[in-house]
């Protein structure tokens, strides 16, 4: 097998990131950015790309199938890089010849031959050995209890079945976020972002939608709580969240306003005792199952305030099964939720609900009077590691779907071979092994900095990376199988069609690019 050249990869990666440099001081000067969209959402998606390849490089030095696997990574990001700058190296602001130099690495690390090479290559995740009990005991859960019910659940898109969600809680799943002191194990270390990282991930690799995404909400609430709520509304519900008895759902979106939350519609007027919740709200996923809605609703009726006149709310309801509820209260409200029907992703369920005069008490405001107008930056905070979760998930589908290609190929035989035979197979592959260990180590990297209270850009480019990737991995994979593949059947079909949510939840690709990933980098070149 071809050596790696981690100093060649090092020397070629310096070439890519001062193309980006380039081009971020390029689109900071212009007069009416806005007027450029396309440039942006192109230099956000190759600047994720980059980031994550300058991660690789200490792993890549780790050993030889770490340093192979570090090398197809990252020349097949110079590689993407200049195929987004052919043609339009004046808009970057670079020169046509700005990665010329980086040829002869990628011509190695990317020819076909080199990456066949990588088809069935095995390197490991370098982990501590607590965090390797820790993918352990969640692979074999999610082997053992998940998996054997995932296809039933996608086909006749029923109700995640409670035995999954009464292990996971028995496992301590939803209390991962949730510090000690109030029932949970995080202990407020580096070992809390990448616990949950590691236990997402071999959840999401038995269901995306019945596994490694139930502790999407639980964990956007909890970081919201530790944002800005009371310490009375943390002994209130971390104890309850940790232990599953509060399952939770989240109230964000709005049928007019997807990504735009500052534009939110849906308002809570105070009442005697409380709030009237009213306005409709949509894409909620779990709101049947789960006990308390976290929702965001304008407080202060002068909507020129935008995020600034928008609250945080802990909305308890009745548990509801199926795909629809009507509940009413004594006080004259009511709530009534429809499921919208998906192509995948089922099992959770994603609800519009109507509220009309929903009566929420006082004490569930989160950060009652000090929490008024802040309800934006807690629901911020939550997103943030919600990024990052579901890059984790993307990660675990991933591996799944290659394991899936991996497994049909081997046992396939086609034209008197064995299809794993072939190169073009071998190359789509080895591929695959390399997006996905480059990605579960950016991830592992981004946990790690948000441990450290950084790492919001991080968050948003490991998101917008892993999420797409996911998409081309498991069609390759999809296209592995053949005619089979598109029969449902298979299990690479509801791989298939589960992906295609990611780009689109925990903040839509567009608008993480242009609205997050773009617009930090140009702060920072300003």
């Amino acid at each position: 097998m071809t050596a790696p050249d981690m100093q060649a990869a090092s020397d070629a990666l310096a070439l890519g990131i001062d193309v980006i440099n380039k081009a971020v001081s390029r689109a900071a000067s212009l007069p009416d950015i806005d007027d450029h969209q396309s440039l942006l959402y192109d230099i956000a998606h190759a600047a994720s790309a980059i980031d994550i390849s300058r991660s690789l490089l200490d792993y890549g030095s780790k050993g030889i199938n770490e340093g192979r696997l570090a090398c197809a990574f990252i020349a097949d990001t110079i590689a993407d890089l200049n195929t987004k700058l052919f043609g339009r190296e004046a808009s970057w602001g670079v020169d046509v010849n700005s990665l010329q130099n980086a040829h002869t690495f990628i011509s190695t690390y990317r020819s076909p031959e080199f990456v066949s090479e990588l088809a069935t290559l095995q390197a490991p995740n370098h982990l501590d050995q607590e965090f390797e009990m820790v993918a352990d005991t969640f692979r074999r859960f999610g082997e053992d209890k998940i998996a054997p019910q995932a296809e039933h659940i996608h086909r006749e898109d029923t109700d995640i079945p409670e035995d999954i969600i009464q292990g996971l809680a028995e496992l301590g799943c939803f209390g991962l976020s949730v510090p000690e002191e109030y029932g949970g194990f995080a202990t407020g270390s580096e070992s809390d972002y990448l616990g949950m990282v590691i236990a997402t991930e071999e959840l999401s690799r038995a269901s995306l939608g019945a596994g490694g995404s139930l502790i999407t909400r639980p964990e956007i609430l909890t970081r919201a709580l530790e944002r800005g709520g009371t310490e009375e509304q943390k002994k209130e519900w971390f104890p309850k969240i940790a232990t599953g008895e509060t399952m939770v759902a989240v109230a964000v979106t709005e049928p007019d306003y997807g990504s735009d939350v500052a534009n939110l519609k849906v308002t809570a007027t105070r009442v005697d005792g409380g709030w009237h919740i009213n306005g409709v709200k949509t894409w909620c996923t779990f709101a049947g199952r789960a006990n308390v809605l976290m929702l965001l609703a304008r407080t202060d009726p002068d909507r020129s305030k935008t995020h600034k006149g928008l609250s945080l709310f802990i909305v308890p309801k009745p548990q509801a099964a199926g795909h629809s509820f009507e509940f009413d209260q004594e006080t004259g409200g009511s709530m009534e939720g429809r499921a919208i029907p998906t192509l995948g992703y089922r099992g959770m369920h994603s609800f519009e609900i109507a509220f009309n005069n929903w009566f929420v008490p006082s004490e569930n405001q989160i950060g009652l009077e000090e929490g008024l107008g802040k309800g934006f930056y807690m629901q911020m905070a939550g997103f943030e590691n919600g990024r990052l979760q579901t890059a984790a998930r993307a990660v675990g589908l991933m591996q799944a779907a290659y394991e899936e290609a991996l497994n049909y190929a081997e046992n396939r035989a086609v034209f008197g071979s064995s299809l794993s035979e072939y190169q073009l197979t071998k190359t789509k592959l080895g591929r695959m092994a390399a997006i996905i260990q480059g990605s579960r180590q950016y991830s592992y990297s981004v946990a790690q900095m948000m441990a450290k209270g950084e790492g919001t850009l991080e968050a948003s480019m490991v998101k917008a990376y892993v999420c797409k990737a996911a998409e081309w991995v498991t069609r390759e994979a999809m296209q592995i199988h053949g005619g089979f593949g598109f029969a449902e059947e298979y299990k690479i079909s509801r791989l298939f069609v589960d992906a295609r949510v990611l780009s689109i939840f925990e903040g839509a690709d567009e608008t993480l690019c242009l609205k997050m990933i773009a617009k930090r980098l140009l702060a920072n070149a300003s």
